[in-house]
Parts: structure tokens; C-alpha cells; sequence
């Protein structure tokens, strides 16, 4: 028990930041390169502490798509959700570039009710008109999308399923996803909305958290045009992340997330019945598999 607690006396004793225990979402593919169509993936999904260890909640896979090579949309297989994670199997029946991708959008409420107690709501655009009084106290509203994405390819690399939908906070592969190397420089950009994302701070951390003392986070600033590039220092499986939005962001699957870093130029929308502008919430989540 003495040496668990160690590391976190000896950071309150420093007063070090604690954000590096921050909970993270993540898919993890058992694969993400494969020579030959008719095989699987199996994926979990979780969000934790330490990357790519179930140690906090299962993300919700209420909003899961695997979108093949061809752009048309795969049925997961054995999907379950447990008390620390959510796995699904993924089959393959095609040659090229899969996209695994978890991604919600909704909006977060919050009034005070007639005896000034706090109510909170969360849900889509449609819901938000029926079950959001029209004339609530101190309504506090925030739109958020969130996306988790993994990569698998079978065979030659393709690039259809890369394309950007033009919503949210996304990224756009320069150096393709399933062809990253150690020691060599991968090239990406994000978008929000089909736009440049530009100054927008970019988070790179290799699994295996667990079992060192330091995260060994890459940080990167995407440029004019949303572009950014990582140069890999080791094989492995690294998490990426990007947010937009102050405050806490909530996870693709309705569970916590990272904390968000403000935005300058976040998008707004118009609130309920008149023209104040709603902040915007956006993150951006992705496994990525380094081979020597």
C-alpha cells in the first residue's frame, strides 16, 4: 500500500499539477495492420487514468460506426459493455482502410427551478425544445461534439474513409494513420467544422502510463491551416487528443473526458428564443499504433 501511495504524496507534496491522471477515453484495437480480408478485430473501449488500462468506466458505444473501405457501414459482433470496459468485434471482409469512430453531438443545460434549486439536462437539439422550459431562470446552455476514432487496415492503405464530414473537431490524416513509424515524421491536420483548426494545443501520450513515472506527452500547435506533425520517438500505441471549449468535456460515450482548454475562435450558435451566442465544446480522440 505505501509504495501505491507514494506517487501521489510525493505530487500533492510538490504541488504538481494532477491533470496527467485526468481521465481518458480510448478504443483499443487488437490489430490495426492485417495482410488478408476474413479476419477480426476485437476492440475495447474505456475510459481510465492509465492509458490502455481498465481501471474507471466503459464508454458507451451508443453512437459506434465502423465505416469500411468502400464507405458502407459494418454490424460490430459481440459487442458488451462490463463494468470497466466496452468491446466489440470488427470484421474485415474487405481490402483497404477502416475507420472505427465513436461520435455524439448534443447539448448540455442547466436552470434554476421556482424554488431556485439546479436543474441539469443533457441531449439533442430536438429534445432541448420539448424538455427545456422556453422561459427557464439562468439557463446556462453548451453545445459539445465529441469524437473517438481508431484505424485498421487489411492489405493495400486507402483513403476514402479519411475524408472529413465537415462536423465537429476532426482529423484529417496527411501521413496515413497505418503507416507510422518510429523515429519517422507523421504529418496531420485538424478541422472544426470543415474549417482550419488553427492554434489548437494537440496532447500525443504512449500507452504503458501505468508503469512509468512520467507521461512522456508530445505537445504540439497546430498551425494557420490546422496542420501539425509528431515525430514518433518509439514504436507503440499512443492516444491523441485535441479540445475545444473551456471546462470539462464529456467523453463520446456520455462519460467524463478531458479537461478543455479555452477557444479563441470557437463557433457559436444562437440561444433559445434570442441572439446571445451558446459556447461550443469540441474534442477529438484517437488510438494510433507506432511500428518499429
Amino acid at each position: 500500500m505505501k509504495s501505491l501511495l507514494k506517487p501521489l504524496s510525493l505530487l500533492l507534496a510538490l504541488g504538481l499539477p494532477l491533470s496527467a491522471q485526468a481521465h481518458k477515453s480510448w478504443f483499443l484495437p487488437s490489430s490495426t495492420v492485417l495482410s488478408e480480408v476474413g479476419h477480426y478485430v476485437t476492440v475495447d473501449a474505456a475510459v481510465s487514468n492509465d492509458l490502455f488500462y481498465f481501471d474507471h468506466n466503459p464508454v458507451r458505444l451508443d453512437s459506434l460506426a465502423i465505416i469500411a473501405p468502400d464507405g458502407s457501414r459494418l454490424t460490430p459482433e459481440n459487442v458488451a459493455t462490463g463494468h470497466y470496459r466496452s468491446t466489440f468485434d470488427v470484421p474485415l471482409p474487405q481490402v483497404g482502410t477502416y475507420k472505427i469512430v465513436n461520435a455524439s453531438s448534443g447539448m448540455f443545460a442547466s436552470w434554476k427551478d421556482d424554488s431556485r434549486q439546479t436543474k441539469r439536462w443533457r441531449g439533442s437539439a430536438e429534445a432541448f425544445k420539448k424538455e427545456v422550459p422556453a422561459k427557464a431562470r439562468d439557463l446556462q446552455v453548451t453545445l459539445a461534439d465529441n469524437r473517438l476514432e481508431t484505424f485498421v487496415t487489411v492489405g493495400k492503405p486507402s483513403s476514402e474513409v479519411l475524408a472529413p464530414t465537415g462536423s465537429g473537431l476532426e482529423l484529417v490524416p496527411v501521413t496515413h494513420p497505418n503507416d507510422l513509424v518510429a523515429g519517422e515524421t507523421a504529418s496531420f491536420k485538424l478541422l472544426l467544422d470543415g474549417q482550419p483548426a488553427a492554434g489548437l494545443k494537440v496532447s500525443v501520450v504512449p500507452g504503458g502510463t501505468r508503469y512509468r513515472d512520467q507521461q512522456d506527452e508530445i505537445t504540439v500547435t497546430t498551425g494557420a491551416d490546422g496542420a501539425f506533425a509528431i515525430t514518433w520517438p518509439q514504436a507503440g500505441m499512443y492516444w491523441l487528443n485535441a479540445a475545444i471549449g473551456g471546462g470539462r468535456m464529456g467523453g463520446p460515450g456520455g462519460e467524463p473526458g478531458e479537461d478543455a482548454p479555452p477557444a479563441a475562435k470557437a463557433p457559436k450558435a444562437k440561444k433559445k428564443g434570442g441572439d446571445e451566442p451558446l459556447p461550443r465544446r469540441a474534442s477529438y480522440t484517437a488510438t494510433l499504433e507506432v511500428l518499429p
